[in-house]
């Protein structure tokens, strides 16, 4: 199958400069990599002749044979001089083609800027109390941290003196290795992918252009923070490399257990310890919460379990619109070191409670029926 004429391949004329032979190849390229086609069989000739085009028309030489002589005079069979991919043209070739790879898989480097890099983000874990969260507070933190160097303003060189381009990359951070047809891109050994050469280092920093700290910052803890929250303070994290912006840092909360509460998202929850003679007999208690202290009615023959709900007596989070409830969960609390009165008044009790237990101990009666019939009594 003849060949397609190689300007016609790359849609360009053929006085078209450099550039917009460049610029040609580029778009196939990234149009029809095979990466990017895998379904799509005939895409990898596509690119194949793309490339074959513009490794010919980037090369003067070569161009000037092939304007000449056609595909005989750049054909090595024919006796030209185009020599395959690792003839003179290579150079503009592999710019061309590392280019394409950088711009695919997000590396965009050259001119050093691929050698700014953000700061890194940092975590800090705060414990605070169940009352700061739910009413909000105001806390210092002091953390340790990478910070610009002041003595060299985050250049890495001794005062009075300037970091040198670096003689490896000349500067682009990267070097290139030529591997057949491929040129395969490195970070430069001897920067590091800064571009840059310190000849004469910072004696503070030693050349890295950041040093150890700590520093104290303040941190509003907004009112219904809850466990896990997190506050960014952002610009607080490390500082970034070569005048990159500094990372974020963020705020872990933490809340340390209540001695009488416990949290559920909005809404708390204590145990309300509520003599035998109140249960039986109803009563008022008083009850704890963040707010002072509230009374409650319990009414008689309230049982060990219940639950009362105070409404709004919760905490109202961050991200809600009203405030939880209070849940207080009866535990009926049994009489401990009891006198020989007390004792004689319970036997006593005890005697008239099981004369009608179906009556006065419905539970239990129950209960004692379902063991019979377990047992086959």
């Amino acid at each position: 199958m003849a060949k397609r004429d190689y300007y016609e391949v790359l849609g360009v004329n053929r006085d078209a400069a450099e550039d917009d032979i460049k610029k040609a190849y580029r778009k196939l390229a990234m149009k029809f990599h095979p990466d990017r086609n895998p379904d799509n069989p005939k895409a990898e000739e596509q690119f194949k002749e793309a490339k074959e085009a513009y490794e010919i028309l980037s090369d003067s030489q070569k161009r000037a044979a092939y304007d000449q002589f056609g595909h005989a005079g750049v054909d090595p069979a024919a006796g030209g001089g185009a020599g395959g991919f690792g003839g003179a043209g290579m150079g503009g070739f592999a710019d061309a083609f590392s280019d394409i790879f950088g711009d695919m898989f997000g590396n965009r480097g050259g001119g050093g800027r691929s050698n700014v890099y953000r700061g890194a983000d940092l975590r800090y874990n705060l414990e605070i109390s169940l009352e700061d969260a739910a009413r909000g507070a105001e806390t210092r933190i002091r953390i340790p941290t990478m910070a610009e160097c002041q003595t060299c303003q985050g250049s890495g060189a001794k005062k009075g003196t300037e970091p040198k381009t670096c003689p490896t990359c000349g500067g682009h951070g990267q070097v290139r290795m030529q591997q057949g047809f491929f040129s395969i891109q490195q970070t430069c050994p001897k920067c590091h992918g800064t571009g840059r050469y310190i000849a004469d280092p910072c004696n503070t920093c030693r050349g890295a252009g950041r040093v150890n700290e700590h520093k104290t910052l303040s941190v509003k803890i907004p009112a219904g923070i809850d466990e896990g929250d997190r506050i960014r303070l952002s610009g607080e994290g490390e500082a970034g490399v070569n005048g990159g912006p500094a990372g974020d840092l963020y705020v872990q909360i933490h809340i340390k257990p209540h001695t009488v509460f416990q949290r559920n998202h909005d809404d708390l929850h204590c145990e309300m310890p509520v003599s035998f003679a109140t249960a039986a007999l109803g009563g008022e208690i008083e009850i704890p919460t963040l707010d002072g202290v509230a009374k409650l009615k319990v009414p008689a023959e309230t049982q060990t379990g219940k639950v009362f709900r105070l409404r709004g007596k919760g905490i109202k989070g961050v991200r809600s619109h009203a405030h939880g409830d209070l849940m207080c969960h009866v535990v009926i609390e049994t009489p401990v070191k009891l006198t020989d009165r007390q004792k004689e008044l319970l036997r006593e009790f005890d005697e008239i409670s099981r004369g009608n237990a179906a009556q006065h101990n419905p539970q239990t009666q129950s209960w004692t029926e379902k063991m019979k019939g377990f047992f086959g009594g």
